[in-house]
């Protein structure tokens, strides 16, 4: 509340009404430096995802259904009322302000970390109900004691051997598509769209390994703003010869007024302040980011060494779980020590850089928070009681995974291995599907809902995401959701596949796996038809499932996915672990 009443003053000072503070940077990233965290500073809410709109005497908070359970936990004592996106009797953000935003109130916000599209929507109302948007100044700064320093680590290349195509040869693609779209100059502002295109990798974002930096392209030039204090003169040269000229990380706001004729951007990733320089006579062309829709089709060089990473990653999986089960009863383990534990094994592989997001070890009810965090404080003891779920992956040179396992630690009720059960139905569903080209995501989605719809259950999530190589996490802009996304799954394209239970106060359950796209079939009369290939191994705890609840097709795909486990992994363990695995990976 003290962070709260400081941004207040500052309010007051320079004669605000309303101040919204995003989760995002001036990328409009997902995950974001300890600088930009200012909405969880203001507000105490820790998610990575959230609008705060603070006004004189009230504020607000909207996220979406992964963080319910958590916010209201964490906005309890606050003074600011949780907002539930897509959720009946709550309005969203654009919603309330055009209801309650009057005639000559003033509404701010920093302008670098408000879209495009966000500040368009603002501008539209504030010009219906006459009132004054300010988007110069970031009050922040004022606000946020000691707050953390804008992130200055060094960049470095990512070697053609793991992305399989060169800076120069992705450029020229680019440059094809622009030529398409009509556009002579190109801005790029997210950061994996960067990173992708100019095969570089950074340190800036924890779990993320990326840096912040713009970029413009034109038919002949690729121009590379970043701190020149991150780029060594061996990455220096390396990007010359590729074509790609370094410039001062705020010189892009010059090099976006000088842009001439016309220029493509995508609205949801180019900031406020950006799109408000660019020339009003210069012809705006708002596209998807060209490179998100390259990057998301993996090419063959990317597919080999992600399947590789993945069974690294399932080596440091299977020694996990053998740890966990065999120690339960042993010595003392809490959510915190588990997911240092699995760190520690995934470490031991080859080409480990780290996390691809900070690790979900929730015990019993704290399973049933989608994005828990432990703390020393909120942590659970585990107990030869209940499950244990655990989301974690890593970034290696050769990849990126992101792995969902619940793990049964002692003797569970009914309901909880009928859950289980459910949440596999689920997982199978959509892993086995065969789906005609030209289906999305949300196509698909409800074939993962439908086990769950059966029995009264659903989940307030999509049920998967794209995943980047040695990137973001997250990537689109291919997914499994209800409803927004209609992007065409095609062959290279990797997605989760993470249907899940989550009943508060009781217990949360999900299974994750990464699948790949690839062909299935074709034929001149019906058409052509494409697959999921799993490329995430290690064992689903069959003490969870209730076999009588499968058909035989899944009992088919359960046993056929744990032989193909046991001999992917087999071979890079010891015989005691080969052993264990042996024992998890037995058929139902």
């Amino acid at each position: 509340m003290n962070n709260l009443q400081s941004l207040r003053e500052e309010m007051k000072k320079n004669n605000y009404d309303y101040y919204i503070i995003p989760s995002a940077d001036s990328h409009q990233s997902e995950y974001v430096p300890e600088y930009y965290k200012g909405r969880a500073y203001i507000s105490g809410f820790t998610g990575s995802a959230g609008t705060l709109l603070v006004g004189k005497e009230k504020a607000f908070l909207w996220t979406d259904g992964r963080y319910f359970i958590q916010a209201e936990k964490e906005l309890q004592g606050s003074g600011i009322e949780l907002m539930k996106i897509a959720t009946p009797g709550y309005p969203t953000i654009e919603e309330w302000i055009e209801d309650n935003v009057k005639e000559n109130d003033k509404l701010a916000f920093d302008s670098t970390v408000i879209s495009a599209t966000e500040f368009k929507k603002y501008k539209s109302i504030a010009e219906k109900n006459k009132f004054e948007i300010m988007m110069e100044k970031d009050i922040l700064d004022e606000a946020w004691k000691d707050r953390p320093k804008f992130p200055m680590e060094n960049i470095f290349i990512h070697e053609v051997e793991y992305s399989g195509k060169s800076t120069k040869d992705k450029l020229s693609d680019v440059r094809k598509e622009m030529k398409s779209l009509g556009g002579e100059n190109y801005i790029l502002t997210s950061l994996d769209d960067i990173a992708w295109t100019f095969n570089i990798r950074g340190n800036d974002i924890p779990y993320n390994p990326v840096s912040l930096a713009y970029a413009i392209i034109t038919d002949k030039d690729a121009f590379l703003y970043i701190n020149n204090e991150k780029v060594s003169e061996t990455v220096r040269e390396e990007l010359l010869e590729q074509g790609v000229s370094i410039k001062e990380y705020l010189e892009i706001f010059k090099g976006v007024e000088g842009i001439k004729n016309s220029v493509i951007i995508d609205a949801q990733k180019v900031n406020a302040k950006i799109y408000s320089l660019i020339s009003k006579e210069v012809k705006i062309i708002e596209h998807l980011n060209i490179t998100t829709s390259l990057k998301a089709i993996k090419n063959e060089v990317e597919i080999q060494n992600i399947e590789t990473s993945q069974i690294r990653d399932g080596v440091a999986m299977v020694k996990f779980i053998k740890w966990l089960k065999e120690n339960i009863c042993k010595t003392k383990i809490t959510e915190i020590s588990a997911s240092d534990k699995l760190e520690e094994f995934r470490s031991q592989g080859e080409n480990f850089k780290g996390l691809s997001f900070n690790t979900i070890a929730g015990y019993k009810d704290h399973a049933a928070m989608m994005h828990y965090s432990a703390t020393v404080e909120s942590q659970y003891e585990l107990r030869p009681e209940g499950m244990l779920l655990v989301d974690s992956g890593a970034q290696y040179l050769d990849g990126t995974t992101d792995i969902t396992r619940t793990f049964v630690l002692g003797k569970l009720t009914e309901e909880e291995k009928r859950d289980f059960t459910l949440v596999l139905k689920a997982h199978i569903a959509l892993a086995s599907a065969i789906f005609l080209k030209g289906a999305t995501g949300e196509n698909l989605d409800t074939l993962a809902r439908r086990p769950l719809w059966d029995y009264g259950m659903d989940y307030k999530c999509g049920t998967g995401h794209g995943v980047g190589f040695f990137l973001n996490v997250h990537e689109g802009p291919q997914g499994f959701r209800q409803k927004g996304n209609t992007t065409v799954l095609e062959p290279g394209m990797i997605v989760t596949d993470e249907p899940g239970v989550y009943k508060k106060g009781k217990h949360g359950i999900r299974t994750e796996n990464v699948i790949l796209v690839t062909k299935s079939s074709k034929d001149d009369e019906m058409g052509e038809f494409y697959k999921f290939k799993t490329i995430s191994y290690a064992p689903i705890d069959l003490d969870g499932i209730d076999a009588n609840m499968l058909s035989d097709d899944e009992k088919t795909w359960l046993n056929e996915y744990h032989k193909m486990v046991y001999g992917k992994l087999s071979q890079h363990l010891n015989e005691e672990e080969r052993d264990f695995l042996s024992k998890v990976t037995r058929e139902v």
